[in-house]
């Protein structure tokens, strides 16, 4: 049995933030070169009270309303992000009170970022290949902008907050997911992180002081601190490496594939791994210019959008990779 992507919606904040409004606060900031390496123009800021379950709430009543019938269907609730609203409860289970969703439905939450979609495909494709769910919620929802300290030039202009919603249920024919491949390098771990506020570190007085990183930048242990040459390098070698791995065991060429998704990490990191990759320019999907790298959510968005545009069509062979916090990097191939 096979599993299938059967719909997607997304909500993102109402807050836009340009380029011209952080040029203005940031006028010494160069923002032709950001929007060279980023590919970002536009992300959006959850405002003051807003979380990542109001926006995935508002994302599953999109859902809901373009399929009337679902609500009664769902008997699993699936939510990955790393920005919660509680340590305890988990954001799923409020999800479902919210949502007014049956008592004996099935949720959890997980903690992955920019691979969390593929992975979470995983988890729906087990559950209901075993026979336990039939019609999952798999929801993606963040808002980064918590995280970054306003003066780091690097994550303030790339990130934007938002979450999107996937109804994950049986496929049938020949469409759904074709195959799922994973890897991890925890070894690189430390290149993206916030070293404060779990049990190794926990908050206090003391994370609050900024300090200085290796390359002068201010931040406090309580924000993002991301090593970007050290991702960009774990990207060209090791996710390179398993993206190709995957096509040659399934005995695809680029040339096969309809569409390509990659996680939106940033325009340099995306163009240079479909440069290697040797993926037509023409077949891979970006929607950074619009929305900024949104995490987790940032695959389904592409996925949703890409179905609005008239980029993503019945029966198209689709290739999926996210990649990033762990390190970490999943790839799915999947056909629409």
């Amino acid at each position: 049995m096979k599993v299938k992507i059967k719909d997607v919606a997304y909500h993102l904040p109402a807050r836009a933030v340009t380029n011209e409004e952080i040029s203005k606060k940031h006028p010494d900031w160069d923002m032709e070169h950001v929007m060279a390496t980023t590919g970002v123009a536009t992300r959006y800021f959850a405002a003051e009270g807003e979380t990542a379950l109001d926006l995935a709430h508002q994302a599953c009543l999109k859902l809901f309303a373009a399929n009337p019938d679902l609500k009664d269907k769902v008997d699993g609730l699936i939510f990955c992000t790393q920005s919660p609203d509680h340590i305890m409860p988990p954001n799923s289970c409020l999800l479902q009170g919210r949502l007014g969703l049956g008592d004996k439905l099935f949720a959890f939450d997980y903690n992955l970022a920019c691979s969390g979609y593929t992975y979470g495909l995983a988890i729906c494709q087990g559950l209901i290949r075993g026979g336990t769910l039939s019609n999952i919620l798999l929801v993606n929802g963040d808002t980064y902008s918590r995280y970054i300290h306003e003066e780091d030039r690097s994550c303030a202009v790339l990130f934007g907050d938002g979450a999107a919603v996937s109804w994950i249920t049986a496929a049938e024919g020949d469409e759904g997911v074709e195959d799922i491949r994973f890897g991890s390098y925890g070894q690189l771990g430390e290149a993206f992180i916030i070293q404060a506020g779990g049990m190794r570190l926990p908050l206090s007085e003391k994370t609050k002081e900024m300090v200085p990183d290796e390359r002068g930048k201010m931040r406090s242990p309580e924000h993002i601190n991301m090593d970007g040459l050290g991702i960009l390098t774990f990207v060209q070698d090791r996710v390179r490496k398993h993206m190709k791995g995957m096509l040659k065991e399934n005995n695809l060429e680029p040339a096969d594939l309809d569409l390509i998704i990659l996680h939106q990490a940033s325009k340099k990191a995306l163009q240079a791994l479909s440069k290697r990759m040797k993926f037509p320019d023409e077949k891979v999907f970006m929607n950074l210019e619009n929305v900024g790298n949104t995490v987790s959510a940032s695959i389904p968005i592409c996925i949703k959008d890409a179905w609005d545009q008239g980029r993503l069509k019945p029966g198209d062979r689709v290739f999926l990779s996210g990649f990033g916090v762990g390190l970490s990097y999943a790839s799915a191939i999947v056909k629409f």
